[in-house]
């Protein structure tokens, strides 16, 4: 690794792979690669180790250790996903989650115990997980820089060579690197659930720059249930809740997904629920492995399963939907060489279909992407290395700074408040909403940007805007009703509809049709 000083505590490295986040998806990238003899460097926005959204909840993760069970998971996802996924993608990743996980243990992982005394590789405590993983990857050599959020990639000769960013203390980061991985999870649009404040399209935004394209969009639509006085949208206690209006009188749950049901009332009146459907041995159950989840009520005096508490409704985007970045193929790269996503970043219908990851699929599916781009990254930049290379960190192809696209904050955030955040446009869909939502987006993107605005806070803004038009323009596209997309104006599914849609571009938007594979 070569290393030069820029101004003040500017960086320039020049590395085998760069990993853009410092999630689970981003640890496992990281430390994968580094275990192939790569050196790497590793960009968190945030702190890696305690940023995003696995870092603050516990984290049930997709664990089949019989093989023969892999058909009856795939099955049941595939009729709730509107027959999107497929079945190698669904084997491949549970075979290799098992051994991910066992890997963990004999690295030392405290894995809790179940009630025999065997490893309960089914779940693991994100604060723990997330501090043990940054662990790893520093004593496996990975060079980490915390709160430094990419700006963008670089190319040379049709390849992505490196990338850029901006740190903290306003000093830029570059690093030169013969592959990279983006793993800075979905985009929440700023919707308010725990730990996704830093879940707002950077890597989306950068990856289409650069010539990537996206899958599932349309399928952004995933609202978490929490108290209304809560940012923690963990579902599981949900499963025991009884709904009512103000009045008393019950909401009946009619659609597979609560907050569907909760929703509809939700936009004229407010809802309430209790956990009162959870027997004493549930709820001793409850509070012992989601006890962050009833913090909240606590610190309100609310004892949740005997009296009623206001719910509201928190975006997820594509934390907890679906889509994201297209991969080429099962080594998680992209259509562009030299890059590779992993994680909420990239785009779960293959394992899911349209429905919400949200839970055991999105954990595993951290951790198998992020190890397979991680491996996929460090041989294709071993195989650069045998060939002319000009990735280093003088090479030509860095862009200014100033010339950097970027929104206004502001405006940015009133856009999504109005026309991304309401359940009646986003998730109750239909053509003349979905058509004034894309205007005021389109709008966001003219506003002046005042002198003064942060680097890091405009570029942002411009990928939130970004990514919801990639949701708008794939959601007026599907005529139909399927899994998490909803439309009013086309509310029954098209059997002839079985497609994915494949959306890229910047200023202009074009989407494709791609066949599922049996």
């Amino acid at each position: 690794m070569s290393a030069a000083t820029g101004k003040g505590n500017s960086i320039a490295l020049d590395v085998d792979v760069l990993v853009l986040g410092g999630g689970p998806a981003g640890a496992w990238a990281a430390l994968s690669a580094a275990r192939r003899g790569a050196t790497v460097v590793l960009a968190d926005k945030g702190y890696c180790g305690t940023s995003g959204a696995a870092a603050a909840s516990n984290n049930n993760v997709w664990y089949v250790a019989d093989s023969n069970d892999y058909e009856r998971h795939f099955a049941e996802r595939h009729a709730s996903g509107g027959g999107l996924n497929e079945r190698a993608w669904t084997d491949a990743l549970l075979a290799n989650v098992v051994g991910r996980l066992h890997l963990l243990g004999d690295l030392g992982y405290p894995f809790a115990r179940k009630d025999d005394g065997t490893a309960n590789y089914a779940t693991l405590r994100g604060p723990d997980y997330m501090r043990f993983m940054r662990q790893q990857i520093r004593r496996a050599g990975v060079t980490v820089l915390d709160h430094s959020p990419v700006l963008g990639l670089v190319r040379h000769d049709g390849r992505v060579t490196g990338g850029y960013g901006i740190r903290r203390d306003g000093s830029t980061w570059r690093v030169g690197a013969g592959a990279t991985v983006i793993a800075t999870g979905g985009c929440a649009f700023l919707g308010g659930a725990l730990g996704t404040d830093v879940c707002t399209g950077d890597g989306h935004l950068a990856a289409a720059e650069a010539g990537a394209t996206f899958s599932g969009m349309e399928f952004s639509s995933q609202y978490g249930l929490a108290a209304a006085f809560s940012s923690v949208t963990k579902g599981l206690p949900f499963m025991w809740a009884s709904y009512s209006r103000e009045d008393g009188s019950e909401i009946p749950v009619v659609d597979d997904e609560a907050f569907v049901s909760v929703a509809r009332v939700l936009i004229d009146e407010p809802v309430f629920a209790t956990f009162d459907r959870a027997n004493a041995d549930v709820q001793r159950w409850l509070r012992s492995g989601q006890a962050n989840a009833f913090l909240p009520f606590d610190r309100m005096g609310i004892d949740p399963f005997r009296q009623r508490f206001p719910v509201g409704l928190r975006l997820e985007g594509t934390v907890r939907g679906t889509g994201g970045i297209r991969l080429a193929h099962t080594d998680c790269s992209t259509d562009v060489p030299g890059l590779y996503a992993a994680g909420d970043a990239a785009s779960r219908e293959v394992i899911v279909g349209g429905r919400s990851g949200g839970g055991s699929p999105n954990a595993a599916w951290a951790i198998a992407t992020g190890a397979w781009a991680g491996e996929a990254a460090s041989g294709f930049a071993s195989r650069q290395r045998r060939v002319a290379s000009s990735r280093g960190v003088d090479a030509a192809g860095w862009p200014a700074y100033e010339e950097i696209a970027i929104a206004d904050p502001a405006t940015a955030r009133e856009a999504l408040r109005s026309d991304v955040l309401p359940p009646q446009v986003n998730l109750f869909r239909n053509e003349a909403r979905l058509v004034q939502a894309t205007k005021t987006l389109d709008a966001a993107l003219t506003q002046p940007v005042a002198a003064d605005t942060k680097l890091a806070a405009a570029r942002s803004a411009r990928a939130l805007v970004y990514v919801a038009k990639l949701a708008y323009r794939s959601a007026l596209e599907r005529r139909e009703s399927r899994a998490l997309h909803r439309r009013s104006d086309y509310p029954q599914r098209d059997d002839a509809a079985g497609y994915r849609q494949v959306i890229g571009g910047i200023d202009t938007l074009t989407i494709a049709r791609e066949t599922v594979n049996a």
